[in-house]
């Protein structure tokens, strides 16, 4: 149990680690576990075509050699492993809704790799003992997920250049298995080789240079997770299953609703996403885009306009005037007058005229009579008529005749 657990702890800790990382969207933890064990699965062929490919070389060279060691990991090794992490990345994920952002490839990656490389650890550390597992530990777990982070970082090229449709793809599609094949088989190569020429000294300098190449590759891989974190892009899908990438640093500023300003696909304080207009393909790289800008060039979409608004208007209203009105009167105004008055009279009244009444007559009230009182009465009364109609209820005897001024 000890052996099991010390084979199983880096590749943990590891996953953790990327995992943790993707600090956009993580992904669903069944895609991730899937694409785990699929790549536990690929080590039984692995295992199969390698000890296949030792026979020839062994029919082939009878003895121990240095090219011999070195042919077998660079054709052999690193090709086989790293040709099955790809096919289970490029099966599972190169469609896979899930896979929206640029760093989701490093994630899909890593955790395909790291399938691989724990039950090959497994094994070394059950049939070797635990000193193999501490080495290993530090050396071989870590070189597959650095593989892996290579693999990914131009995986994920590839993907935005196919959504581009850019005559790139074809390139980085080549590079996200030529690297990792390369890289890895270079790692094996150079120790398998030391060994080979059965020379303490020639074996201690191949040690010596295999530190300094696995030092290497680690420094490179952390700083491609890192930069590959902090400028994670968004592959957004329209419906229609249209697709976009969009590169956050080239679109400039947005205001969200909430009144933050961002440079980011969303909102820093409230999660919301930046709006999108309608889908446009860019003129220079034929990248299809929601936003103003395109993500692959930075091309300023043609005639550009705020989203839902037609050019200089306000949403809903007709060109240089506002909603529901007349052109050159406020809202609900004739023109010089204040909302819903004219100069001198009650809310809701028309010029000379009180609410809802004919001309010089006030509200319910007879002419030349003040809103609902006359000059001088006391709210609410009427003047010594006794045919007036008010909006009020008469009292049983009408107030007294104030003096006529």
């Amino acid at each position: 149990m000890f052996l099991f657990a010390l084979a199983l702890i880096p590749v943990i800790v590891l996953l953790i680690i990327i995992y943790v990382n993707d600090k956009k969207e993580k992904e669903p933890m069944g895609l991730l576990i899937g694409l785990f064990f699929a790549g536990m699965g690929t080590a039984i062929p692995a295992v199969i075509v390698e000890v296949v490919a030792e026979l020839i070389f062994d029919a082939i060279v009878p003895y121990e050699s240095v090219l011999k060691s070195v042919l077998m990991a660079m054709i052999v090794v690193g090709p086989i492993e790293e040709l099955g992490k790809y096919m289970v990345l490029r099966l599972i994920t190169w469609k896979n809704r899930n896979f929206n952002y640029s760093y989701d490839a490093i994630v899909y990656a890593v955790f395909a790799s790291l399938g691989f490389a724990a039950i090959e650890n497994v094994g070394y550390v059950l049939s070797s003992g635990w000193g193999i597992g501490v080495m290993r530990m530090f050396t071989a777990v870590p070189g597959h997920a650095s593989f892996a982070v290579f693999m990914g970082y131009f995986y994920s090229k590839a993907k935005q250049a196919s959504l581009a449709n850019s005559k790139d793809y074809s390139k980085y599609n080549e590079l996200a298995l030529i690297v990792p094949i390369l890289v890895h088989g270079l790692y094996d190569g150079i120790i398998l080789g030391g060994v080979a020429t059965g020379q303490d000294l020639l074996t201690g300098l191949s040690m010596l240079l295999w530190l300094v190449f696995v030092i290497v590759m680690f420094v490179f891989s952390v700083i491609t997770v890192v930069h590959s974190s902090k400028n994670d892009f968004c592959i957004v899908v329209y419906p229609g299953g249209i697709q976009g990438v969009y590169v956050p640093n080239v679109a400039g500023q947005w205001i969200c609703g909430c009144g933050t300003t961002n440079v980011m696909n969303f909102c820093s304080r409230c999660g919301a996403q930046r709006p999108l207009g309608t889908v446009w393909y860019c003129p220079r790289c034929g990248m299809a885009s929601a936003y103003d800008f395109c993500g692959n060039c930075g091309c300023t979409r043609p005639g550009a306009q705020p989203v839902m608004q037609q050019p200089a208007q306000p949403y809903g209203q007709q060109p240089a005037q506002p909603y529901g009105q007349q052109p050159a009167q406020p809202y609900g105004q004739q023109p010089a007058q204040h909302y819903a008055q004219q100069p001198g009279q009650p809310y809701g009244q028309q010029p000379g005229q009180p609410y809802l009444q004919q001309p010089d007559q006030l509200y319910l009230q007879q002419p030349d009579h003040p809103y609902l009182q006359q000059p001088d009465h006391p709210y609410l009364q009427q003047p010594a008529r006794p045919d007036t109609h008010t909006a009020v209820q008469q009292t049983s005897e009408p107030p007294e005749q104030p003096p006529m001024s």
